[in-house]
Formats: C-alpha cells, sequence, structure tokens
C-alpha cells in the first residue's frame, strides 16, 4: 500500500489542507490546481507516481478541504504565490518539479519570476498565461457553436442573468467541447464544478470563461516567460480551451522548453487521457533528474 499523508498548514489568511502520496525517496511533484476557486482531484492519475516519488497536492485558500474564508483581500495573485511559499517551506521541500494547470499556470509563473531556488522542472498543463488571448480563443471557439447557444450566453451576460438555467446549459454544451470531452463526465468532475468557489472564480476571473472582468483581467506572463531558466514542458489538448497555437507560443518563449499535444484531450487530459498524461509527467520528470548537471 502507498503510505498517504493528510494534513493542514497555516497561510496567510488560514488553513489549508494538504495530501502527500507516496514517500519513496524522488524529488517530489507540487500540483497546483486550476480555478481560481476550483480544488485537488481526489482521483488524479499522477497519484500514481507516489510509488516512484512522493505527489503532493493541495487545496488552495477558499477551496475544496480548505478554509474558506471570505476576505476579497485574500484572492490576490501575490497571496497565493505567497501561500505556495508557504506549502513549499513547511514541507521541507528542498527540491520539488511544479505542475501548474490552468489557473494554476498563473501561479507556477508568477511564482516562478521570483527565481526560488530548488526548483528542478516546471510543467505547464493547458496553460493560461494570458487573460487577453484566453478570452479571445474562447470567443473564437464560441463562434463554432449554433446561433442559438450564441445568443443565450450574450444575452446572459448583457443582462447579468448568469444564473439561469439556460445559461448552465449553454456553458455546458461549451465545456463538453473543450473543457472534458469525456461523456458523460465522471461524477467526480461534475461535483468539483459544482463545489467550485464562485466567489473567488468570479471576483479574481468573472462570469464564465470567454469573459474575463475579474481582478486577473490583465494578467500576462507572457513578458518574463523567457526569464525561466529551469527545463519547462508545456502541454494541452487538442481540443483545449489552452489552444494548441497559444500553448506552442508560450513554449517557444521559454528557452529550451519542450510542447505537446493530447490528440483526444480537451482541457482535463487527466481524465480524457489519463494513461498518457501519467506516461509524459513521469517521463518528463525523470528525465529532467538524468540530465548532466541536475
Amino acid at each position: 500500500m502507498m503510505n498517504v499523508t493528510e494534513g493542514f498548514i497555516t497561510v496567510t489568511g488560514g488553513k489549508v489542507w494538504y495530501r502527500i502520496s507516496g514517500d519513496d525517496p524522488g524529488i517530489p511533484l507540487l500540483i497546483l490546481h486550476g480555478g481560481p476557486g476550483s480544488k485537488s482531484s481526489d482521483n488524479d492519475p499522477l497519484r500514481q507516481l507516489g510509488t516512484e516519488r512522493p505527489i503532493i497536492h493541495y487545496d488552495q485558500l477558499g477551496c475544496g478541504k480548505s478554509d474558506r474564508p471570505t476576505d476579497t483581500e485574500l484572492w490576490t495573485v501575490e497571496r497565493y504565490v505567497e501561500e505556495l511559499e508557504q506549502v513549499i517551506t513547511a514541507l521541507k521541500l528542498e527540491e520539488v518539479h511544479i505542475l501548474g494547470h490552468s489557473w494554476g499556470t498563473m501561479l507556477a509563473a508568477s511564482y516562478l519570476s521570483k527565481k526560488p531556488k530548488g526548483v528542478c522542472s516546471i510543467i505547464f498543463s493547458g496553460p493560461a498565461l494570458d487573460a487577453q488571448r484566453w478570452e479571445r480563443d474562447q470567443r473564437n471557439y464560441l463562434k463554432q457553436f449554433p446561433q442559438e447557444v450564441q445568443d443565450t450566453i450574450e444575452q446572459s451576460e448583457r443582462e447579468g442573468t448568469t444564473d439561469s438555467a439556460e445559461y448552465k446549459q449553454a456553458m455546458m454544451d461549451f465545456y463538453k467541447k473543450h473543457m472534458c470531452r469525456v461523456d458523460p463526465w465522471p461524477k467526480e468532475m461534475q461535483e468539483d464544478l459544482d463545489e467550485m468557489n464562485q466567489q473567488i472564480y468570479n471576483f479574481m476571473w468573472g462570469a464564465s470563461e470567454f469573459t474575463v472582468t475579474g481582478t486577473l483581467k490583465n494578467f500576462d506572463a507572457t513578458g518574463y516567460l523567457h526569464e525561466i531558466e529551469i527545463p519547462a514542458l508545456f502541454a494541452c489538448g487538442r481540443f483545449d480551451e489552452a489552444t494548441p497555437e497559444a500553448t506552442e507560443y508560450y513554449a517557444g518563449l521559454v528557452p529550451g522548453a519542450e510542447f505537446h499535444v493530447f490528440e483526444n484531450s480537451s482541457h482535463m487530459p487527466g481524465i480524457e487521457e489519463p494513461e498518457a498524461y501519467l506516461e509524459m509527467v513521469r517521463e518528463w520528470v525523470n528525465r529532467q533528474e538524468l540530465r548532466p548537471g541536475a
């Protein structure tokens, strides 16, 4: 049986829950979940790598099993970076690989901009590194949907009725093409969406994937990606909200970065192609540790 440790870490604003799967001697892999306002997945296939190295998940403040304060002053990139630093310190991670997914890539890029020591490699999975580009890309996808779906979304956002059943259905039509193409969705995926902290999502992002009105509206990491000096891998699905074009562009900004596309996935390759996702991450982290001078 794989050893699993859970607990809480005190961070600025409250306590966050963490879980370590495995206690083998390999360099730990730390996962930064998406959102903002989402949570760690209990069924993340990456947990299987716990037979080779510790796999660490934590629910960011306000999310999942962590404390859920409502003070909007806590919902800043800077505080989430500080929280990440506090988690790394508390768990004594002198060396670590990091994988950020979706909003987690914003967090990862912001953290790396501070040039932290001890990060062996970074995986940007489904990267959202330029909020304006993300919005444009979703709106381009939206043009491929029936006019009725487009009208429902536009009207609901204009009139502030984004909690209507019609809007939710239109969003689901979009999600089933560009977020997760497994049909039907796994129960956990639906539950995670239902449990999302909407206060954080709406405050930092907005009403939907294609309308950025929150504090992340002008987030853009592209100006400093070239400063990343550690091995970097950028990955996305062929139908991902993080489009292959955008993902490849980001990869091109980081010296020596690699780029990977999951041909049968959208934004959740861990659910859509779990074995391929697991194998990509396993191969990547193992290869980084075998590099001369690593």
